[in-house]
């Protein structure tokens, strides 16, 4: 026999205080007797009763579990595409103490509401790759996103047709999994907008035309900052000007109209993460995977059944412990 609930200091205490206060009433009730030339020890039956329907009671709390029940569980989930930006301009500090950094804090927050969700993470620059392939694992999710830095990969010009590009050939692998049920797909792009790529209108189609819905969140300032060498000069262009970067919120706000998503800002002065979240949850998981798990059955009914009989019965039996 299993337990649903352990024996906790809870239920100690309200046995203790049972013992106690039904001791204190039994010997009141003896004194009171005792003058008048009489016995209480009529009142035992009372308390074998009682006793017996408190530790009744006390058990149903507690759950009483035995033998094995096959149930049904009915799951939905997502599959959710981080897609981080790690080029340069992601270790500005327009957004402190950086944009990647202040991303990173806000996606290991973000992680811990998809419990029920597969989570993956893809990193780009003008290349994609995949960090973290799609898992339940929140610790391995943790450890990577900790782990990200803009030397990771290549330097080099954005390009925010690589990552969707990326995503979508895994997307398809999923979909094309031999037994694998069709499950709803997100992907959440986080960068600060500038595109250095090739016409991202092809990939936008395909993307659209395979259902999976792209969030965006731009992550800087309209108004940038100068962007620093390791050594702390300005970086420069081939023309020899400084280069500034700057969040560019338009084609990001088009991704998100053309696939259905939304869009949303890390900045200085506005941190739409929660917001983010909110929007993601209520993406509902189109998959429904019903699978039969063995559960202990908690048979509390019957203890507690037996126990509001005998307390029936202690109203019901009436013993006078003092006759006149």
């Amino acid at each position: 026999m299993n337990w649903a609930y352990p024996l906790s200091w809870p239920e100690l205490t309200i046995l203790i205080a049972f013992v106690v206060l039904y001791i204190g009433y039994a010997v009141r009730t003896w004194r009171l007797a005792a003058p008048l030339g009489q016995r209480g020890w009529r009142l035992g039956w009372k308390l074998v009763l009682r006793g017996l329907a408190f530790a009744l009671l006390t058990v149903a709390l507690l759950g009483p579990a035995y033998g094995v029940t096959q149930q049904p569980v009915r799951t939905a989930g997502k599959d959710v595409w981080l897609l981080v930006d790690l080029s340069r301009s992601m270790d500005a500090s327009d957004v402190a103490p950086t944009r990647l950094q202040k991303a990173q804090a806000e996606l290991s927050a973000l992680i811990n509401r998809f419990q029920a969700d597969r989570v993956g993470l893809i990193v780009f620059s003008s290349e994609a790759y995949v960090q973290c392939p799609l898992t339940y694992d929140q610790n391995a999710l943790h450890l990577f996103i900790n782990t990200l830095q803009t030397n990771l990969i290549t330097a080099g010009s954005t390009n925010l047709a690589a990552p969707l590009e990326l995503a979508l050939t895994r997307l398809r692998a999923t979909s094309q999994a031999v037994g694998a049920p069709p499950r709803a797909a997100v992907l959440v792009l986080i960068t600060d907008g500038e595109d250095f790529g090739e016409n991202l209108e092809p990939t936008v189609r395909v993307l659209t035309r395979s259902g999976a819905r792209l969030f965006t969140m731009g992550v800087g300032t309209v108004e940038g900052i100068r962007l620093l060498r390791a050594n702390g000069r300005a970086l420069r262009d081939s023309r020899g000007r400084e280069v500034v970067s700057r969040l560019t919120p338009t084609p990001l706000r088009r991704l998100a109209a053309q696939t259905g998503g939304q869009y949303f800002e890390l900045t200085d002065r506005r941190n739409e993460f929660p917001s983010l979240v909110n929007a993601l949850n209520r993406v509902e998981g189109q998959a429904e995977q019903v699978r039969t798990v063995s559960v202990a059955d908690n048979r509390y009914r019957y203890p507690l059944a037996l126990a509001l009989a005998l307390l029936a019965l202690d109203v019901l039996l009436t013993i006078r412990v003092i006759r006149p």
